[in-house]
């Protein structure tokens, strides 16, 4: 631990009356234990935490992403099938379905195959309204936990149907 030292003059005001002379001043040795600290210290702590701050935002961005699954689509080979065709998700986790090939798709859930209460009304795609191109995409959350059955209308005969278990 370093200590500073100064010398420090105190004057003395004993005695004090009008038109006398001033006494003789004293010197007194002030010692302090305080460390002394470099500024270069305070700067890369705040710029540390400009780096905790930034670290902790992309965190928080790449979490938000791992909170969707993406469903594929038509399979590369232009195979009539969603990839994967059965999976499960935590309630509440965002699912993205991908239009890759073979298309037109969309998705539409079973009425009779989702848990009771749920309306599949708001959470399927109309079937006239279809996925056209590739890359385009229907995103859906499911917050009841059970087993959703799922299928696109085109080609739903031709077994392109899936289910969703949401833990």
């Amino acid at each position: 631990m370093a200590a500073v030292t100064s010398a420090v003059t105190i004057p003395s005001f004993t005695g004090l009356k009008a038109n006398a002379t001033s006494p003789k001043p004293t010197t007194a040795r002030v010692v302090s234990a305080t460390p002394s600290v470099p500024k270069f210290s305070i700067k890369a702590s705040l710029k540390d935490v400009g780096v905790a701050v930034a670290a902790t935002a992309a965190s928080a961005l790449l979490a938000s992403n791992a909170l969707a699954i993406e469903i594929i689509l038509g399979a590369d080979d232009g195979g009539l099938a969603f990839i994967p065709q059965n999976f499960e998700v935590a309630a509440g986790e965002k699912i993205v379905f991908i239009n890759n090939a073979g298309f037109p798709h969309n998705v539409v859930f079973e009425d009779d195959e989702v848990p009771a209460g749920v309306d599949v009304s708001k959470i399927s795609m109309a079937e006239e309204d279809l996925l056209n191109a590739k890359g385009e995409t229907y995103a859906v959350t499911l917050t009841e936990k059970g087993t959703y059955s799922f299928y696109c209308s085109p080609h739903q005969g031709a077994g392109m149907v899936g289910k969703v278990t949401v833990k």
